[in-house]
């Protein structure tokens, strides 16, 4: 009971402290986006915050009922909705971030290159892409409601894994498996993509570095441009979340094939499921100066 009780006022301030810093992070850059100058990347941004704010929600608020022991308190209805839009949640969640980074590795290319050409003529431009991602994870998460049911309606014969609040009935292993196949395909699709992208800013970034060695030891006056400050903190990004996804994939094996589950383990994984969500808005705070002028405003 005590340690239900920590778990859950731990998940509680989790929840917390990474909707705050999505939420301060959404409202700044909808002002940004509000001006005069509508930079795709704010648009992104923007989303990026909204789909971790949906994804702590849907994964944290029902876990932390459940530890202060309210665990039928979702019904059948509200287990669906949850599980399903955690997991859409999580499905935007890296292709958001593959779109960040592709659409940074375009804005600092030199125009007359082939990514430079790609640039999009408006942020509004985005919106197609930003619809295809809903779309793709949507159907890609859509046998989910068939085979969730809340803990109240069901007896412990009919359940194959506990999700603390909602259990997930067994299903036909070749609809399971097709599904399972399509996530793999996604993520690691988007996953290439970001890869490519990264490596083209590096690329783009290590020129940059040269260029300013040489105008330093010319002597001449440099500052550094907001769209290589900008690539440096989606760069960032993207290996906060690889982090993040590559060790909860690691501690997700390791309870797979362990014969013994321990709290700490389970914790961990859940902890790595989040953990990006939680992060990203502070390392954005961090690195971007208009955020943190508005965090000192505040």
């Amino acid at each position: 009971m005590v340690l239900d009780l920590a778990k859950g006022t731990t998940f509680m301030f989790l929840t917390g402290l990474g909707i705050a810093g999505n939420t301060f992070v959404l409202v700044s850059y909808i002002y940004v986006f509000r001006g005069s100058e509508k930079k795709p990347i704010h648009l992104i941004l923007i989303h990026l915050a909204f789909t971790n704010i949906l994804m702590l929600f849907t994964k944290c608020t029902p876990r932390t009922i459940a530890s202060f022991g309210w665990r039928n308190l979702l019904g059948d209805i509200g287990c669906k909705i949850v599980v399903y839009l955690e997991r859409v949640a999580r499905g935007l969640s890296i292709s958001t971030t593959s779109l960040l980074t592709v659409v940074q590795a375009i804005t600092i290319s030199p125009r007359a290159s082939s990514w430079g050409r790609l640039q999009p003529r408006s942020a509004w431009h985005l919106l197609p892409l930003l619809l295809f991602c809903w779309i793709l994870n949507s159907l890609i998460s859509m046998n989910l409601p068939f085979y969730i049911k809340n803990i109240s309606s069901m007896n412990t014969s009919e359940f194959s894994e506990s999700d603390n609040y909602c259990y997930f009935l067994p299903e036909n292993w070749i609809i399971r498996w097709i599904f399972i196949a399509l996530m793999v395909l996604r993520d690691a699709v988007f996953q290439g993509v970001m890869g490519l992208a990264s490596g083209h800013m590096v690329f783009l970034l290590h020129k940059h570095h040269q260029q300013v060695l040489y105008i330093q030891n010319s002597k001449l006056l440099y500052r550094t441009p907001p769209e290589v400050k900008a690539a440096k903190s989606v760069l960032l990004l993207m290996l906060c979340f690889l982090f993040f996804y590559w060790a909860d994939c690691f501690v997700s094996l390791y309870l797979f094939f362990s014969l013994l589950k321990d709290c700490v383990s389970v914790s961990a994984q859940e902890f790595m499921t989040l953990g990006y969500a939680i992060v990203s808005p502070f390392l954005l705070i961090h690195r971007d100066g208009y955020l943190v002028k508005s965090c000192h405003a505040q």
